[in-house]
């Protein structure tokens, strides 16, 4: 099978762990006889730097164009005093929309070897396996009017929605929850907010498609506490725009490490922006400090969603699961007992167990 991927390495450790990202395609490639060609292109502050906006027009059109794109990551101090529109996130608010990727996909999964890490008692984040569905194109974030008025004594955000667009992101919870366990938990503020009652409304209209799935509503509020209290309760979330944002940071601590967190941006024919859930990280940026793992696992989603590659992805996941296993890890790991080594050392790691032991040097020598 033929895929062009469009890679944006971006900015700080994004370069890092997309290097990481695409050694795993290219392994994935050699083993199961796909052909994979690869662009790079500037996004955030890198394009900023060279192009003077945080996103290219080239880098719409080679987007547009790829069969799927993966990012790195975006932003840093550097360019904190640049106005609002020209800061490097909207880089990425920009392609997310540009591409029409209105559902964000975020698989919070407890790796038994970090267990020990997350901030709640083991007996709590145990056996957590859960999928938060966010609406990503619509909602507070992207409403107009957005603007100061009364000389700045007074300010206005717009949380606006379609219909359709609620109707989209239902759908795509309903079909993720068909595939996992059946349960559908919809979040919103019905008991404040009329786009919420609106939400409601759409979920209980579309219920009916999917008589095979059980669902239910829950305030936004107790479905914070509730991650943090009982996080296994969980199955697929499906929420809007801010809520999800929230939502999917609390629910990332749940693992004990951002370096391991996967996310998907993805539209109806399954194209997709695929990227790690952390930031740029600055600070490490350059010193091989970085964790590419949740990089890694952002290529199996890719592999997934946008190709169709079950079996990939699942190779993928089993090649992270066996490093850790093995005790290999990044410094912001606490493996108890195991080796702190360097990020393309771990990404040489998972290669290795994604190959074939007649490949594995051939791909090692072109991954270096």
């Amino acid at each position: 099978m033929k895929k062009h991927i469009v890679l944006l390495p971006g900015d700080g450790i994004g370069p890092e762990v997309t290097k990481a990202a695409k050694g795993v395609l290219e392994a994935v490639a050699e083993r199961y006889q796909h052909t994979f060609s690869f662009e790079n292109q500037d996004i955030g502050g890198a394009a900023i730097d060279q192009q003077g906006t945080p996103l290219p027009e080239d880098t719409v059109e080679a987007c547009k164009k790829a069969d799927a794109v993966f990012l790195g990551a975006v932003g840093g101090p550097k360019w904190d005093q640049l106005p609002g529109h020209m800061r490097p996130e909207k880089g990425l608010l920009g392609i997310r929309k540009q591409l029409g990727l209105f559902a964000n996909l975020r698989p919070v999964k407890a790796f038994d070897q970090l267990l020990h890490a997350s901030p709640l008692k083991h007996s709590v984040v145990a056996d957590s396996d859960l999928l938060i569905v966010r609406e990503l194109t619509g909602g507070l974030y992207f409403g107009e009017p957005r603007e100061r008025r009364n000389n700045g004594q007074s300010v206005v955000d717009t949380l606006a929605y379609e219909r359709f667009e609620i109707e989209r992101i239902v759908d795509k919870a309903f079909q993720s929850a068909r595939v996992r366990r059946k349960h559908l938990t919809s979040v919103d503020k019905a008991n404040v907010l009329e786009s919420s009652r609106m939400w409601r409304e759409v979920v209980e209209e579309k219920k009916a498609e999917y008589p095979d799935v059980e669902v239910e509503h829950m305030l936004v509020d107790a479905a914070a506490m509730k991650l943090v209290t009982n996080p296994s309760y969980f199955d697929v979330i499906v929420t809007e725009n801010m809520f999800g944002d929230i939502l999917s940071d609390e629910a990332s601590v749940l693992t004990g490490s951002l370096g391991m967190l996967p996310s998907a941006s993805v539209r109806e024919d399954g194209v997709g922006l695929f990227e790690p859930v952390h930031g740029s990280a600055p600070d490490i940026a350059g010193q091989d400090k970085a964790n590419p793992l949740a990089s890694i696992l952002s290529v199996a989603m890719l592999l997934k969603h946008s190709f169709g590659m079950e079996e990939e992805a699942e190779q993928v996941e089993k090649a992270v699961q066996e490093v850790l296993e093995s005790g290999y890890h990044t410094a912001d790991i606490d493996l108890k007992g195991g080796q702190v080594v360097s990020g393309s050392v771990i990404a040489k790691k998972v290669i290795e167990q994604i190959s074939t032991s007649d490949a594995t040097e051939n791909i090692m020598r072109c991954y270096v």
